[in-house]
């Protein structure tokens, strides 16, 4: 079992506190911003803005953008939902089958940035460099997943600087299983749109992703 699984079942048997008031939007970083139109059915839900960091983590940035560029997120679903958790999505149409990826990157969780509520973080099978489109977004703080603590640990790359009520609305969407698929919200919770608002410095531009390494 993953770290990323055993934190899940920690999870579901923790408490769950109230999600927490939306908190002001944080200033604009100077690196690239990316904004996620999220929608359940018909209704809107609203943007999550995403400050990406490709000081720290330029890898997952740069695999992060590509996908993004390319309208790979378009259409894809919050396929796992973890009240008190996070949230999932990147790799999933509404039909629930899974999208082509690029090569899978490196793992970057040691570049110092924790998985603290609001961050956004590259998730990954139990191979640490195995992360190719999904992320997910920390709904509360999960140090335990961090580098050092959950061993590899898992690379944050970016944090939400608006929206962060939109992404506690997901966390608390009713769930379901659905053949191998736990958690998934029972009307699916899709990104209609993921654009840039920000445009990346030209240091951050996307690159061939590298190959994991054996």
């Amino acid at each position: 079992m993953s770290l990323l699984a055993l934190a899940l079942v920690l999870a579901q048997a923790a408490p769950l506190a109230p999600p927490a008031a939306e908190a002001p939007p944080k200033p604009v970083p100077a690196g690239p911003v990316v904004a996620l139109d999220v929608a359940q059915g018909r209704t809107a839900l609203g943007t999550i803005t995403i400050a990406l960091n490709p000081e720290k983590a330029p890898i997952s940035v740069r695999n992060f953008l590509a996908y993004l560029r390319a309208g790979h997120y378009d259409g894809t679903i919050f396929h796992r939902v973890i009240p008190g958790f996070m949230v999932q999505g990147g790799g999933f149409t509404i039909e629930l089958e899974e999208k082509a990826t690029r090569p899978p990157i490196r793992n970057e969780a040691k570049n110092g940035l924790r998985n603290s509520r609001g961050t956004v973080a590259m998730a990954r099978t139990g191979d640490p460099d195995s992360a190719t489109s999904q992320f997910y977004v920390n709904v509360r703080d999960n140090h335990r997943l961090d580098f050092g603590i959950g061993g590899a640990g898992y690379a944050v790359f970016g944090e939400v600087i608006e929206g962060m009520d939109v992404v506690d609305r997901i966390a608390m969407v009713p769930t379901t299983s659905r053949g191998p698929h736990q958690n998934i919200p029972q009307v699916a919770v899709v990104i209609k749109k993921a654009r840039e608002v920000k445009a990346a410095d030209p240091a951050a531009a996307p690159k061939p992703a590298e190959p994991a390494k054996p």
